[in-house]
């Protein structure tokens, strides 16, 4: 209820571009790690589509120089798709890091770097906070010249719509950061997919977008976002011992005062088809829930208001182990009451009613959002049927005890401080068919706001 009184703040599609001339110059990130060739492929067959004039962006991949096999894929790639550059990060040891250290020694705002157990360690692990810091200084170094100079970064799944780099032109003239929706492509790939797809309608698709209201300090997704080069400098980039780095850049931007707008047309992605694969996932955002949440707060200088705030957007992840006692619980104490036991006091009985009005409006809003929302990577009903169906109340009750698990694992991470190896989540080019198919028939996602 309290993220319904936070107003969403959209880019409008509907404002004009800017001139030409004044076009913000675009370097989109593409960080990857022991990725699949068509994983690669099919996300730059999206990225070909882009319309925005060719000479305002860049496509620079930024696999690490060891990552050999990576490199050659990319390499052979290049020849279909030339728009496509290849930056490899190369160990911290080498000199062009410096650009790096220089700027983070005069910058008090790169906490990590100037206090705590690793302050001033450049054996930054290598995953992706590590390759998007180097691409970014080198970035800035290669291209001061340029005015409105912008960062964007995806994931090896992403398939960025046609408008993406429109949309990002149009609002970064009223906010400071940009963030763009995802919605999951193979959602009924399985049920283990269907599951993990509902946690995306549910946060990115819903909750997330309220997150722009100023009074709230907000995370980013991760992909299909834009930050001016300058501020996220100034801010000392990101923090590179953070499991994720979604909730703590989102944090610092917000602490200083950048605006975030949500761009309503989505990325479309993959989700893990099995379990595992999920809980994987799972367990390294927790880890990095927590982190974010923790010492960076304090560092940043977060008031104990704001730190409350800046915790609600756990809240609706993290209280699902309560399910896991409160179903069980809830069950036992109804069959009871039904037989006439009736050992609750009336206060309690209030509260549970009140509850379950609650969660039934809860569950009626987030059905018509799914439904809604399936349509945009969903052409036939049938189809959309069949996702509602495995996505049934009883059977999300299921899952969301099941969601106890990465809670656990991803605390245990917390307080061992681990995460520093990139727990990849494996890519198996789940929307190749779908990407294309979209791109032929529409070349930009249809809009549902």
């Amino acid at each position: 209820m309290y993220f319904l009184t936070l107003r969403v703040h959209r880019v409008d599609m509907n404002d004009p571009l800017p001139a030409e001339k004044e076009l913000p110059y675009i370097v989109l990130l593409y960080p990857v790690l022991r990725e699949l060739e068509r994983t690669m492929e099919t996300t730059f067959t999206s990225l070909a589509k882009l319309d925005y004039p060719r000479d305002r962006y860049r496509v620079l991949a930024i696999p690490n120089s060891s990552d050999t096999e990576t490199i050659a894929s990319l390499q052979r790639l290049t020849r279909k798709f030339p728009f496509v550059e290849i930056l490899e990060v190369p160990p911290t040891t080498d000199p062009s890091w410096d650009a790096v250290w220089n700027s983070w020694d005069a910058n008090p705002k790169v906490y990590w770097w100037h206090n705590g157990k690793r302050a001033g360690s450049k054996a930054l692990p290598p995953k992706k906070t590590r390759q998007l810091n180097y691409a970014l200084y080198q970035v800035a170094e290669t291209h001061r010249d340029k005015t409105n100079l912008t960062i964007d970064y995806i994931d090896a799944d992403s398939c960025p719509p046609a408008d993406h780099f429109k949309a990002a032109a149009i609002g970064l003239q009223k906010f400071d950061v940009l963030q763009a929706r995802n919605v999951a492509g193979n959602l009924i790939a399985s049920l283990p997919a269907a599951f993990h797809a509902f946690d995306h309608i549910t946060w990115d698709g819903g909750k997330y977008g309220h997150l722009s209201d100023p009074r709230q300090p907000y995370w980013v997704l991760g992909k299909g976002l834009f930050f001016k080069v300058d501020d996220l400098i100034s801010l000392g980039g990101f923090n590179p011992w953070i499991a994720i780095e979604d909730p703590e850049i989102g944090e610092r931007f917000w602490k200083n005062g950048k605006t975030l707008g949500i761009i309503e047309n989505p990325l479309i992605e993959e989700v893990p088809e099995t379990f595992a694969e999920g809980i994987t996932q799972r367990k390294r955002w927790v880890a990095g829930f927590f982190q974010s949440l923790s010492k960076p707060l304090t560092e940043m200088g977060f008031t104990f208001s704001e730190r409350l705030r800046a915790w609600a957007n756990f809240m609706p992840c993290m209280s699902l182990w309560l399910n896991t006692l409160g179903i069980p619980l809830g069950i036992w104490t109804a069959w009871r009451f039904y037989n006439g036991d009736n050992f609750l006091p009336m206060w309690l009985i209030v509260l549970s009613i009140f509850n379950i009005v609650a969660f039934g409006f809860m569950m009626i809003n987030l059905y018509i959002r799914t439904w809604k929302r399936t349509g945009l990577v969903l052409e036939h009903t049938g189809d959309r049927m069949r996702y509602m169906l495995m996505v049934n109340p009883v059977f999300l009750m299921v899952w969301w005890c099941i969601w106890i698990i990465p809670l656990m694992l991803g605390f245990v991470m917390y307080l061992k401080d681990s995460g520093q190896v990139w727990q990849r989540t494996e890519k198996i080019d789940a929307n190749n068919t779908l990407v294309r198919s979209k791109l032929d028939q529409f070349g930009v996602l249809p809009h549902h706001h």
